[in-house]
């Protein structure tokens, strides 16, 4: 079976959520976006590949905004149109934080600024422990999807939805992708800062993930095992 991964930047990667695909079967393929020497100055062009001849498309996170053009409007609509399509073929789709927020808008919903940002480890209100737990799932995030029309809306708090599900299709605002040296990276793109912006004390953040990493994996192999039973029907 045949993935695709989205990797928006050189930060992000699939992390647990891809060990736990290709230890289901997966054999996945990984596409970079943006490159590490472009991080700061994202607006790139990028040719997304076909929707087509794909049985998962994965898309993650990533530090912009999907509605931000000066960042991302060479290459999000590609991207957009590549889930649309991948939707209306019925390709299942999982999309995490910026891709859930790609997922929302290209199924007809909409990205907003948050009331307030989400950058840490926190526990989720779910409709359904068996295909969302309750956590603890790691944030990084300032804005929120307002879902499209017709998704179900699994999992929230209250600063935003956390995940929803419209048919083959599921996002989720928080990281199950998340390890100890992606948070390191993040640390070290200018997560410093906006920890320290924000009132978040980014080594204790840092060691907090280090604690939890066990946890979190089996919480992202649980998500992954879900997603794929009872939403994709494999």
């Amino acid at each position: 079976m045949r993935a695709l991964v989205i990797q928006h930047d050189h930060v992000t990667d699939p992390g647990p959520v891809g060990a736990r695909l290709v230890e289901r079967g997966y054999d996945l393929t990984v596409v970079t976006v943006v490159p590490e020497d472009r991080h700061h100055t994202p607006d790139v062009t990028f040719d997304f590949p076909t929707a087509d001849g794909w049985d998962l498309i994965v898309s993650l996170g990533a530090p912009w905004s999907v509605y931000d053009e000066a960042a991302v409007g060479r290459w999000i609509p590609g991207e957009l149109a590549l889930l649309r399509k991948a939707h209306h073929l019925g390709v299942p789709l999982l999309g995490v934080c910026f891709g859930a927020q790609a997922l929302t808008t290209a199924l007809g919903g909409s990205v907003e600024a948050s009331p307030s940002a989400e950058i840490g480890w926190v526990e989720v209100d779910t409709d359904d422990p068996s295909l969302i737990g309750a956590g603890p799932w790691f944030q990084w995030h300032y804005d929120r999807c307002v879902l499209p029309p017709g998704a179900e809306e699994l999992a929230r708090n209250a600063v935003c939805p956390q995940a929803f599900r419209v048919g083959r299709s599921l996002g989720v605002q928080f990281h199950p992708e998340i390890t100890a040296a992606t948070v390191r990276l993040y640390l070290d793109n200018g997560g410093t800062e906006q920890c320290l912006e924000h009132g978040v004390d980014p080594a204790a953040l840092l060691a907090r993930t280090r604690e939890l990493e066990t946890v979190a994996r089996g919480n992202a192999y649980r998500l992954v095992d879900a997603f794929l039973e009872q939403v994709t029907g494999v």
